[in-house]
């Protein structure tokens, strides 16, 4: 093996990538390879100059047997150098914490429609209208049509990127006050050209075919990141539409709460203008009523919030929109929940699938690093007719040609070409911890909406028992209070327990609700609502992935017993 051979053996060596990481190379030995190129080309004294043709046929021969990618390699990877991706490993458990719960399905169901479970005609509303008009959908969509029109960039780049013509008309004027003015025959004189140019690098290492393989992750990226604004915004409108009707409870449990404490203030004044009771009774009875009626601005305040958040993502201006859902009960979730096993959030979770195919991408930039340590091999050819009128202009005699290979070979610059390489690695080394940590983000997700979904029905049961009992003991303790038997200190505990459990019991309620939606949410459900048949008048893209699955009918919808006061 030549000297040449044995350096660029040793820089193969330590620049190879392996499994989609390359070893940590030492840039002397590229060095030593540019060195033993340099000697190898320049001609010597002693020797006979050689021609181009050998020399380049020459260095084609070397770069094919001590590059840094091999010829095996090289062959096996369709003709590219640099590695081929191959999808990182997603660290996923087996099954969920609470798998052995009965309320829990293992099996995989279609989630396209998953708030379909709460069998509310507003949301469904809701969410048609959102997916019709919510502008950050939208503009995700023309991300799509940017990274498609990109990838038609870089797949027009593998045919030959410089196509020119080229043409002028020029009049001319040769001063005659110059030495040898003798020499100028006719000093006007038009001229007339027409030329062709075109320049083509031959794609020999790869570099051009990976980056269309980039462009094409990237459009898949595009899809996937759509496919995630959408599931978000499904879950916000759910999560919102559920927050306006657990305020709208809270108000009315605590407007109820407000009249049955004047009631009782109406006793207390009673009593005190009979004498029974010291002016100590009304005014501890009209705090007590003040400060339940306070917290009535406060829920209003951040229902006006959430309904203005909503608008927004039903695209239109925050108004009232309370005049347009009207009032109604905190949606009824069903009693269990959909989760498949977790290794499904690898196929429905969008974000996971945009981060894998972000890895993907970036592990092709590694391959085009790596063809810098290559030559440029390019066809050139140059036509062109030039004459003095335009009826000489397509003469065969006007014609002047120029047609022929050439190469490009940047080899003084290994240890830039070599760094660049190792930090696209370091690149794709990161996409492929983001892939991880994407897909350990996810299952923390739904976990904590599995058991927020499952904790909060039983601590809606006890709730509700506290409530029952809590609005008994305010009617005991009124009916005592008003005979004499105990004073007012006791009355005012029980009516400040009532309200705070009330309070308590429909965000109990609630959470029951938001806790299934950020598990819906957290599997990727929604995704695939574009694909619906149903919803083509809104902005969809692509056609159905394979890896859906048909749905699995529903089971009967079972309720949680109302509230004690809703039951009066």
């Amino acid at each position: 093996m030549t000297a040449i051979g044995r350096d660029f053996a040793f820089a193969r060596r330590d620049a190879v990538v392996q499994a989609g990481r390359p070893r940590q190379p030492d840039s002397t030995l590229h060095s030593r390879a540019a060195r033993a190129l340099a000697t190898a080309i320049a001609p010597r004294s002693t020797q006979r100059p050689a021609t181009l043709a050998p020399c380049l046929l020459m260095i084609l021969v070397l770069v094919l047997t001590s590059g840094c990618t091999s010829f095996r390699e090289y062959v096996g990877n369709r003709f590219k150098v640099g590695p081929n991706y191959k999808k990182p490993a997603a660290p996923v458990a087996e099954h969920w914490i609470d798998a052995n719960d009965v309320r829990i399905r293992s099996k995989t169901d279609d989630l396209s429609r998953w708030w379909s479970c709460f069998h509310d005609p507003v949301l469904d509303r809701l969410i048609a209208d959102a997916y019709r008009q919510n502008l950050t959908l939208r503009q995700a969509a023309f991300r799509v049509l940017q990274a498609r029109a990109v990838f038609g960039v870089a797949f027009g780049n593998i045919f030959p990127q410089a196509q020119q013509l080229t043409g002028d008309h020029t009049q001319n004027a040769v001063t005659t006050q110059t030495a040898n003015r003798s020499f100028v025959a006719q000093r006007y004189y038009p001229q007339w050209d027409f030329g062709l140019t075109m320049g083509w690098e031959l794609d020999f290492w790869g570099r051009l075919r990976r980056a269309i393989e980039a462009a094409g992750d990237q459009v898949d990226v595009s899809v996937e990141n759509y496919d995630d604004v959408l599931v978000t915004m499904l879950g916000d409108v759910a999560s919102d539409y559920a927050l306006i009707r657990i305020y709208q409870a809270q108000i009315a449990y605590t407007r109820a709460n407000v009249e049955l404490q004047n009631s009782v203030l109406t006793l207390v004044k009673a009593r005190y203008q009979g004498g029974t009771v010291t002016e100590l009774d009304v005014d501890q009875a009209e705090s007590v009523r003040a400060q339940t009626a306070s917290q009535i601005p406060a829920l209003e305040i951040n229902m006006r919030q959430t309904c203005n958040a909503l608008c927004v993502l039903l695209g239109m201006p925050p108004e009232e929109l309370l005049h347009r859902i009207g009032d109604g009960a905190i949606p009824t979730a069903p009693p269990e929940v959909v989760v498949g096993i977790p290794a499904d959030l690898l196929r429905r979770r969008p974000d996971v699938r945009a981060a894998e195919r972000t890895a993907a991408a970036q592990s092709e930039q590694i391959g085009i690093a790596m063809a810098e340590f290559y030559p440029h091999i390019y066809l050139n050819t140059t036509m062109s007719y030039s004459a003095e009128t335009f009826p000489k202009l397509f003469n065969s005699k006007a014609l002047q040609a120029t047609s022929g290979p050439s190469f490009q070979w940047n080899v003084l610059n290994y240890g830039r070409i070599l760094n660049n390489v190792r930090a696209q690695d370091a690149l794709f080394q990161q996409q492929v911890l983001q892939y991880q940590i994407t897909v350990l983000n996810a299952a923390q997700q739904v976990e904590n909406g599995l058991v927020t979904f499952l904790k909060s029905q039983q601590q809606t049961l006890e709730l509700v028992n506290a409530v029952d009992a809590a609005g008994k003991a305010v009617n005991i303790a009124v009916v005592q209070y008003k005979g004499g038997l105990i004073d007012f200190n006791r009355v005012a505990l029980l009516e400040q327990n009532l309200v705070q459990y009330q309070l308590l019991l429909a965000q109990a309620r609630g959470a029951i609700v938001t806790g299934l939606i950020t598990t819906y949410r957290a599997l990727g459900g929604g995704w695939d609502y574009r694909l619906d048949p149903a919803s083509n008048t809104a902005p969809g893209l692509g056609t159905p992935r394979p890896e859906v699955v048909p749905a699995v009918p529903p089971r009967p919808i079972e309720h949680l017993p109302p509230p004690a006061l809703e039951q009066r």
